[in-house]
């Protein structure tokens, strides 16, 4: 397990370019976002899936979230409909996971063999930054061990994987990052949208939601 520190503010394409080269030989990151620390991998890899289980000691049976960079991506992992797409540009890039019918590209195994997955565009530069040079989507579970209170604190992290058998390959410290609500999920497979959480901070995009999906 690897550590290395990110300076935001500054040029980080070297971190970017060590983050890349993990996840092309099917390894596991901890990078920052807009929320919390995530756990990644390459989502249309099967073995590095199964890391990011192993890592956060996660059943097979709860299904991993993923980012993508944007709405072309969207499109070639999920079924999105004329109606979704204007719920989606209203809450991305932004901290809301949508689930929607995936397509056959994307791994069983990443949805615990539902035919839904959960996506989000992160508003996170390094993020788009980081998907950007890597071209495929990241797993965006919680960098923590199951049942565990998610941190974003890098320093506990660090200190929980560190005792872990299985451990991430790289760790991105970015230091602690700005306190945040977990992203709200909504449901788009069924006839209207369906809240599955929301962020309390946010009453005001749950109503935004439930407006659009009464129309």
């Amino acid at each position: 397990m690897k550590t290395i520190q990110v300076d935001l503010n500054k040029n980080y394409s070297n971190v970017i370019r060590e983050a890349v080269n993990v996840l092309n030989y099917g390894g596991t990151i901890v990078y920052p976002t807009d929320t919390l620390y995530g756990l990644g991998a390459n989502v249309l890899n099967e073995i590095a899936v199964k890391k990011v289980f192993r890592i956060k000691e996660r059943s097979f049976s709860k299904p991993l979230p993923m980012i993508v960079r944007n709405h072309v991506w969207v499109k070639e992992l999920a079924e999105v409909k004329p109606r979704h797409e204007e719920i989606m540009k209203k809450v991305w890039p932004g901290k809301v996971t949508v689930v929607l019918f995936k397509k056959e590209i994307v791994p069983g195994i990443l949805t615990a063999e539902f035919n839904s997955v959960g996506i989000r565009i992160p508003d996170y530069v390094f993020t788009d930054k980081l998907l950007g040079k890597f071209g495929y989507p990241l797993t965006s579970t919680s960098a923590n061990i199951s049942g565990q209170e998610p941190t974003n604190d890098i320093n506990k992290i660090v200190e929980i994987f560190s005792k872990s058998t299985e451990k991430p390959d790289l760790i991105i410290d970015a230091g602690i990052l700005p306190k945040s609500e977990p992203s709200m999920i909504i449901d788009l497979t069924g006839d209207k949208p369906k809240v599955l959480r929301i962020s309390p901070t946010k009453p005001e995009k749950l109503l935004e939601l439930l407006e659009l999906g009464g129309k």
